[in-house]
């Protein structure tokens, strides 16, 4: 399990900056790399947002 959870959070913090770029920049950086809402693309952004969730499941440990 702590395999899954330090994947979760190398594609949080991918996402996190990600977005800082978006906020600041109005630069996706995923979307220069792979193309706009490529298949690649689409895939890198489910993957953060299930890590997501996978970090919320488990805050209550991570909290503890």
């Amino acid at each position: 399990m702590k395999v899954i959870n330090l994947i979760a959070v190398i594609f949080l913090i991918v996402g996190g900056l990600n977005w800082g770029l978006v906020g600041l920049f109005n630069f996706d950086l995923v979307a220069a790399i792979f193309g706009a809402m490529s298949i690649i693309s689409r895939v890198i952004y489910t993957l953060v947002g299930l890590s997501a969730i996978c970090v919320v499941i488990n805050a209550k440990k991570l909290l503890q």
